[in-house]
């Protein structure tokens, strides 16, 4: 067996005992598994993406919970040269960690490293697009044995049957399918948590 294949047995088995962990685990997800991701939601995509309004509003909540809970954020931007910088009207941390890219995986050499050091395996990802830059991040991120949860209710496509059938796509592949709200009262489990008031606020 040589290098590649070894490691690539070490990533499955990574990825398989990451998915039985998070579906099996009573303890379940928390604040602290967590590394948020959102994608390339850039101003040449205004006007032509399917119910964008939704996706901005549930991102924006998304980062600002990122903020509120201590949750790292990554945004990217799909070269931001064509497609513009993130829209304006989006709430961004001021610690977030911003990368341009033109792989249409997030998992390009120089993210991939930063990820990697993070050492969260829980990725929640959210953006656009939902066939393209996001189907193909979580795929990448299974396979570098990541547990995935995808916010359909903020992310979107150009039509609305390529996000549909990305999310199906995906649900098959291990990718586990939440909602902004669902995600949030998952994370923080108990109206008790010291941040909870704050989490309510934003959904409200």
């Amino acid at each position: 067996m040589d290098i590649k294949e070894l490691m690539s047995d070490c990533v499955n088995l990574r990825s398989l005992s990451t998915q039985i962990k998070y579906l099996t685990d009573s303890a379940d997800i928390g604040v602290e598994d967590c590394l948020f991701i959102m994608i390339d939601i850039q101003e040449k995509f205004r006007g032509i993406i399917h119910e964008l309004e939704t996706v901005v509003k549930n991102s924006d909540i998304l980062n600002k919970a990122s903020e509120i809970l201590k949750i790292p954020l990554i945004v990217t931007e799909h070269v931001p040269e064509k497609l513009g910088k993130t829209l304006t009207e989006l709430y961004v941390p001021e610690n977030v960690f911003r990368f341009e890219k033109t792989r249409f995986s997030v998992f390009d050499e120089k993210i991939s490293e930063f990820v990697e050091s993070m050492s969260k395996p829980v990725l929640v990802i959210y953006g656009i697009e939902a066939h393209i830059c996001i189907l193909q991040s979580c795929l990448d991120a299974i396979k570098r044995g990541y547990h995935v949860l995808l916010v359909a209710d903020a992310i979107s496509s150009r039509k609305e049957y390529n996000k549909d059938v990305g999310i199906k796509m995906l649900s098959q592949k291990g990718v586990e399918i939440v909602t902004t709200e669902m995600l949030l009262f998952r994370l923080i489990k108990d109206a008790k948590y010291e941040s909870f008031k704050d989490i309510a606020k934003l959904i409200k």
